[in-house]
Order: structure tokens, then sequence, then C-alpha cells
């Protein structure tokens, strides 16, 4: 079994609620839009940090994070994106991830700063979105998720709200 903690679109600011939320995970993954480096310095004192880079994130988060990753975990595969497109509507390059890369049971991506999870029955997959972590943009709550991956399946799907985004 391991636990995974989710989080995006920090935007270059990481709520210190995060700390204590992730402690029981083995890792977080980061699905994009890091803003300052300074946030997965920080999240990799933690926990080992993996992940991907977002749209706004420059050519130091770049260097170390990816566009798209494939995990298998415990008989569990993942996809990692920043931008998969509307749910059951992929983009090109999730379409094309998906064509290529059998058996792929799970995309979780950020970008929209919409919470959300659910059962893509066309492609046979679940779909993750933890939302937005950050300050910036249209969300209303910042939230952050994490899960449990075990024998091929995910178990004990949480959510954390972490408060309104900024003053509204």
């Amino acid at each position: 079994m391991k636990r995974i903690g989710l989080i995006s679109d920090t935007h270059s600011y990481l709520d210190p609620q995060l700390k204590d939320f992730f402690t029981d995970c083995d890792e977080i993954w980061h699905l994009g839009d890091v803003g300052d480096i300074k946030v997965i310095e920080e999240l990799s004192k933690w926990k080992k940090t993996i992940g991907v880079y977002g749209n706004i994130d420059n050519k130091e988060v770049r260097s170390i994070f990816p566009e798209v990753l494939i995990i298998e975990e415990n008989n569990f595969k993942f996809m990692l994106i920043h931008i998969a497109g509307p749910f059951g509507k992929y983009n090109y390059k999730v379409q094309e991830y998906l064509k290529t890369h059998s058996n792929i049971q799970c995309i979780i991506c950020g970008h929209s700063h919409i919470l959300k999870v659910q059962y893509d029955k066309k492609n046979k997959l679940l779909y993750i979105n933890p939302g937005a972590a950050g300050k910036h943009g249209f969300h209303q709550i910042r939230t952050a998720m994490k899960f449990e991956v075990h024998n091929g399946s995910i178990q004990q799907l949480q959510l954390i709200e972490l408060g309104k985004r900024s003053k509204l």
C-alpha cells in the first residue's frame, strides 16, 4: 500500500495546513502551476515529491518536472498531466497517451481549478483533479487530496478544504 498526496495550482503559495494533511503520505504529487520553485523545495522537505509542470511554470520548474508522467504503483497505472482538457473530451496529448500507453487507469490533472473526481466509462478510467491549493485563480475554496493505492485500486480518497482563495 502507498499513500499519495495530491496538490495542484499552488501558484507560489503553500498552505501550512498541508504539512499535517500529508503527514501519513509516502509521496506528494504536484499537478503543475507550481509557481515558485520554493514550493517544491518545501514539499520535498516533508515527503518525496514528484510532479509535472504547468503552463505558468518557468524553466526552473520545467527542469525538474516533465510535462507528463506515467506511473505504476501497486498494480495501478496513472497519468499525471497539468492540462488534460475537459472530462471525457481530453486534449490531443492525453488521447495520444491513452492510445500508446496501455492500461492507464487514472488521469490526475490540474489547471481548471475545479475539484472533480469522476469515473470515465468511455475510457474506463478514473479522472481526478484535486482543485487548486493556491490563492490565485477563480476558485472559491482552496483544496488538496490524498489517497491510498493498494492491490490495484484507489482507496481512502480524502479531501481537505484549506479555506477561501482570498478576499472574495
